[in-house]
């Protein structure tokens, strides 16, 4: 199998089931694809695959549509990939298969199968004891059915499937871009089914006549689907078509070796969003699960992603989702975001704290405080979280630290502090800076003795944005009221 002519566009596609939402395992292959295909020039198809109607989902086919949109993946539409407009719908494609397996049936590759899913069952069981024995292959007893008997088991209108009859003795071989020569032997294989009996197809015949129509090139998957390619090939031959190149992405480990789990990393995409993970971040994240770009870089643009990406570059060894490395790299580009881009997401997390619209009704202010934040935060709800004192007064203060700096010798320094504060103009973080120091030279203090007390009694807590931004924002009449709040505290305190 030869990859495609010198110069030739690659056609590549990203097919989800809309059984169920789709995970970062999921969102990692459609990126690659995405980026093979913008680095060479080349198409990107969205094909739905929807034949399994008994698990399908409307609420999971939203939100694949969801996640790609939000993480950037725009896939290409056009009469060039079989328009005129993607995405595709296998289930709007089923009179299409079907004509297929009749092609099939008619050159005698195929065949109508009509057990029984209770004789199946049974079969399955004794084959696999008879190869574990033996070595023998699968039963191929429909393949002997006389002409006469289906046509009676056909006119009695007899439930069947369409099947393939799999070549004794032979090796079906491949070439993987990223594992090298891989082979299987047919008697390892069963008689796949092509058609099921309510007429629709099974993922394999779909899966083969979509690619050979949509002209696909490269078929980039994940590793899960490599037993499945024999299978796809033996498909192609039958219809006398040569197959695409394949290529099989690097199974995603848990931090401790194993499978990933709801606990560990298999979230959906839009769970992430919801988490507060900005979409350039688990984009970025993504592609580095598997890929390098041959640098040391690891912060990139799609841009810069799509430019460098490289099959030759996708490793074999599995990768691993470390999420600790996720939540460094979603603060890298929090820091980078400008606030207006911020706004929406965090608003919602001020919402969901608790907060009124009239409290986030000044976006100037907003803006404000999502700056002094964010250079802090790992995740866009970090922000809402530790911002929260900037819309209303402290309920209680840090206990740890009011023992340590709201002792009674505070009292006549948050005295002094309040009279210069209530008479300061302007009221901007460099000149209360220079308030703060001239105060703490006058009164024979390290200026910490005054910082510390100060932003305990306007926040509640012992850390947060620099002091003097702070006190800025929050503005001198709601800093003068809460150093008053404050001092009376510590007085009862005694």
């Amino acid at each position: 199998m030869a990859d495609p002519k010198e110069g030739m566009r690659p056609v590549v596609r990203f097919a989800p089931s809309p059984t169920g939402y789709l995970h970062v395992g999921g969102a990692r292959t459609a990126l690659f694809n995405f980026l093979f295909a913008r680095h060479a020039g080349g198409t990107f198809i969205l094909r739905i695959e929807d034949t399994d109607q008994k698990r399908y989902q409307a609420a999971a086919l939203d939100e694949i549509f969801a996640s790609l949109r939000w993480l950037g993946l725009d896939w290409d539409e056009g009469p060039e990939v079989g328009g005129p407009h993607g995405p595709y719908f296998q289930s709007q494609r089923t009179a299409l298969y079907r004509e297929h397996a009749e092609r099939l049936l008619a050159a005698g590759v195929a065949y109508r199968c009509f057990c029984s899913e209770e004789r199946l069952a049974r079969l399955r069981q004794e084959q696999e004891q008879a190869r574990m024995a033996n070595g023998l292959g699968y039963d191929r007893r429909c393949r002997a059915l006389p002409a006469a008997e289906i046509e009676r088991l056909l006119a009695a209108g007899a439930p069947h499937v369409v099947r393939l009859k799999v070549p004794d003795g032979r090796t079906v071989a491949f070439h993987d871009l990223i594992r090298g020569d891989i082979a299987y032997a047919s008697a390892e294989l069963d008689d796949l089914v092509l058609l099921k009996s309510d007429g629709f197809p099974t993922y394999h015949l779909a899966n083969v006549v979509d690619d050979r129509l949509m002209g696909v090139t490269h078929v980039l998957r994940g590793d899960e689907w490599i037993a499945s390619t024999p299978k796809h090939i033996l498909i192609y031959e039958s219809f006398g078509w040569a197959p695409p190149v394949f290529a099989h992405m690097p199974v995603i480990l848990a931090p401790d070796g194993g499978k990933l789990s709801k606990r560990r990393g298999a979230a959906s995409v839009m769970d992430y969003q919801r988490a507060g993970f900005l979409p350039e971040a688990l984009r970025n994240f993504l592609a580095l699960l598997g890929w390098a770009p041959g640098d040391d870089r690891e912060i990139m643009t799609l841009e810069e992603m799509a430019r460098a990406f490289a099959l030759e570059r996708v490793q074999a060894k599995a990768a691993v989702f470390d999420e600790t490395k996720l939540e460094w790299m979603n603060g890298v580009y929090l820091q980078a975001r400008p606030e207006e881009t911020l706004l929406a997401d965090v608003r919602a997390a001020w919402r969901q704290a608790g907060l009124d619209d009239a409290a986030l009704a000044d976006e100037g202010y907003l803006k404000k405080v999502i700056g002094l934040f964010k250079e802090r935060s790992k995740r866009v709800g970090d922000i809402a979280a530790r911002s929260l004192y900037f819309f209303r007064d402290p309920g209680e203060y840090e206990e740890a630290a009011a023992r340590k700096h709201f002792r009674p010798e505070a009292l006549p320094l948050l005295d002094a502090v309040l009279e210069r504060l209530a008479a300061q103009e302007p009221f901007r973080a460099d000149a209360l800076e220079a308030l703060f120091r001239a105060l703490a030279e006058e009164k024979g203090v390290g200026a910490g003795k005054l910082i510390h007390p100060v932003r305990l009694a306007v926040s509640g807590v012992s850390f947060g944005p620099g002091l003097f931004e702070m006190l800025e924002a929050l503005g001198r009449d709601t800093v003068v009221r809460r150093l008053h709040r404050a001092r009376a505290h510590v007085a009862a305190r005694g």
